[in-house]
């Protein structure tokens, strides 16, 4: 005989979780679409101060219900809550939500330093909720084979990588050019996506050293704005460099240009954008003077870290200890921004 606990664990797997969305603009729209598209949760409510954006969200959820903001979302019985506001409402909006219980999928970055973050991380870790956060570039499917390839040692120690994320564009909205609402320019917005792969790939390597130089319209940064170019080095307690450069508004002849190399003692991995594309990557294995193509596009990767929440989630997912790297993350962040 199935007992009783037996019969309500398969409920919950098989039952999609209840999902709330705050902020449903472009990011917060497009992750839901991936989410019904998988048929991995049931929105059940959507908040955001625009009319409009609620107007297009509940054109693809169109039984959610438009509630009053977070409060109003709190309300509805959630299992789990997808963050996408402005950077700086990140930390204390999770927090309220893993204080009632709820799980949280929030876009990047969870917090504007490392502080912010480790608040949350613990909030999580207290309520044993499941804290994700949309750290997308991990699940492109020819950033997960580089990956794989330098996991496997066929590369040979890495001894240096080079990440690059110029976006020929800038943000379209105000709040990403003011500092206490955004927490840093292109750094905070692009440069998250770069230290996060380079930290993930290499296996949570110790950072010994941080320099960088940011930059506003080509200028040295003031007090009061935020950097449209950043380039930063970080030494590696087993001595191997990682640089980064990203930008917004770089005049790259294309609408993007976005690479992670990384270079062994017996060859590379390489990951690369193709024609300026913001979503069509190609992953290469290096050797001397040749290449081999890896994975090549299409991939419709943009939803798949909401979709693995989601479903970790539907399978009684609770606190996942992976959560403490996002501290490590804030922390090298913050030394990018100190210079140190």
């Amino acid at each position: 005989m199935i007992d009783a606990m037996t019969l309500f664990r398969a409920e919950a797997t098989a039952r999609p979780p209840r999902v709330g969305f705050l902020g449903v603009g472009w990011i917060g729209r497009h992750r839901m679409e991936a989410l019904i598209a998988a048929g991995a949760v049931d929105v059940v409510g959507v908040a955001d101060p625009s009319d409009a954006m609620l107007e297009e969200a509940r054109k693809t959820a169109p039984g959610a219900a438009a509630t009053d903001g977070l409060e109003g979302l709190l309300d509805l019985d959630l299992d789990g809550l997808v963050i996408a506001t402005p950077s700086a409402l990140h930390a204390r909006q999770a927090i309220a939500a893993l204080e009632h219980g709820v799980s949280v999928f929030c876009q990047k970055p969870l917090g504007r330093s490392r502080a912010e973050v480790a608040a949350v991380v613990e909030a999580a870790r207290r309520a044993d909720r499941l804290l994700a956060v949309d750290l997308s570039y991990r699940h492109v499917e020819a950033m997960r084979r580089v990956r794989e390839v330098v996991a496997s040692g066929e590369i040979g120690r890495v001894f240096h990588v080079d990440l690059t994320f110029h976006n020929a564009y800038g943000p379209d909205k105000a709040w990403f050019y003011d500092p206490a609402l955004a927490g840093g320019g292109c750094v905070m917005d692009l440069g998250t996506h770069l230290v996060d792969l380079a930290l993930w790939t290499l296996s949570d390597p110790t950072v010994t050293s941080v320099t960088s130089a940011l930059l506003s319209g080509g200028q040295p940064l003031r007090e009061g704005v935020v950097e449209d170019f950043g380039v930063a080095t970080l030494t590696l307690a087993d001595g191997a460099v990682v640089r980064l450069a990203c930008s917004w508004r770089l005049p790259a002849g294309q609408d993007a240009v976005i690479s992670a190399a990384f270079y062994g003692t017996e060859g590379g991995a390489l990951l690369h954008n193709v024609a300026g594309s913001f979503y069509d990557f190609v992953g290469e294995r290096l050797r001397g003077q040749s290449r081999e193509r890896l994975v090549s596009p299409p991939d419709l990767w943009g939803g798949r870290a909401a979709v693995d929440w989601a479903r970790r989630l539907a399978n009684g997912g609770r606190f996942d200890p992976e959560a403490d790297k996002l501290i490590t993350l804030a922390e090298t962040l913050d030394r990018i921004y100190e210079g140190r």
